[in-house]
């Protein structure tokens, strides 16, 4: 089996999706709080963003099973074709764009993020350096424009670790 056997904690759950997502929301969080007008504003977008995510990691803490070799694989190999969609290219998009709720900035970088957090959770959802290696490759996504150049290789790289998972 590729995940630890241990199961996460809901405020390690909570704590780690916080973590992961707080250095690529800062942008949008910064514009917010200059753009709205409404002194709560920012403390409205800041509170819906972090909702999605808390939801997110309170549904990994309640679902979480270490997965065996087969569903591992399959995850990452399901997060490695993800990467390559149309809905990822237009979540990430979207994700990069002015957003005046947090809410649905929320979401739409959720769906730019699923697949990267499939892969998370299919090797070792508590291991620390992956989630800093995912964190930076979300800000990436979040901060960069889309390159296919580094995109593709990125997908197909996840996906490629799925069948040596399988395969093994």
């Amino acid at each position: 089996m590729i995940a630890m056997a241990m199961s996460p904690t809901v405020s390690g759950s909570v704590e780690m999706m916080t973590a992961m997502m707080v250095p690529s929301a800062v942008p949008a969080l910064a514009r917010s709080a200059r753009e709205n007008e409404g002194i709560l504003a920012a403390p409205r977008f800041a509170a819906s963003y972090f909702g999605i995510w808390v939801l997110v990691a309170v549904l990994v803490w309640l679902l979480y099973r270490p997965p065996g070799d087969a569903v591992a694989g399959a995850l990452l190999v399901g997060a490695g074709l993800y990467e390559l969609t149309p809905l990822k290219r237009e979540c990430r998009r979207r994700c990069r764009e002015h957003q005046r709720s947090g809410l649905r900035f929320g979401a739409y970088c959720f769906g730019s993020s699923i697949g990267l957090m499939l892969a998370l959770v299919a090797i070792d959802v508590m291991s620390v350096p992956l989630m800093c290696a995912v964190a930076a490759v979300v800000l990436a996504q979040k901060l960069l424009p889309p390159n296919p150049a580094l995109d593709v290789p990125l997908a197909v790289a996840i996906t490629a670790a799925g069948v040596a998972v399988v395969a093994i």
